[in-house]
């Protein structure tokens, strides 16, 4: 009897690494494993943008009232001491926006009074305020001048 060696159709028979006996459904796995980790990385990083943004912005605001407050300082400090009635006052703009004009979010006052009491100097408060968010918040400037710039 003669044995021929026997011819394998590599469409109809199926060749398998004895390590990996069915590995059919580990690449739909890896892709699915490889989104999970992709999507929470996406949003770690849109949780910081979102963050960045608002820390952005509480510090723009901030900024323009400490503005704001610097820029009434310094023009009550150029006033003679003697025009520097002590008392209380409002910015007639209230509420006025970053560039001091009327219709924004900050509110703007200050107090003059004489804290020696011989009418030589006058201290100066200015308070900027504003409210974001549910939350009051202020900017305040302090100072004692003699009048004049000084």
């Amino acid at each position: 009897m003669i044995f021929l060696p026997r011819l394998h159709n590599s469409f109809t028979q199926r060749s398998r690494s004895p390590s990996m006996p069915n590995s059919s459904g580990y690449l739909l796995l890896e892709i699915l494993i490889a989104i999970a980790i992709f999507s929470i990385g996406l949003l770690a990083v849109g949780t910081l943008i979102v963050s960045t943004t608002n820390a952005n912005t509480s510090s723009n605001i901030f900024t323009q009232a400490a503005l704001l407050a610097a820029e009434a300082m310094e023009s009550l400090k150029k006033e003679p001491v003697s025009d520097l009635v002590p008392s209380t006052y409002s910015d007639s703009n209230n509420p006025i926006n970053e560039w001091g004009n009327s219709g924004g979010i900050f509110n703007r006052n200050w107090v003059i009074d004489d804290p020696i009491g011989y009418n030589t100097s006058r201290r100066i408060r200015v308070t900027v305020s504003w409210e974001r968010l549910g939350q009051s918040r202020r900017v305040e400037l302090t100072t004692i001048t003699r009048g004049n710039g000084s």
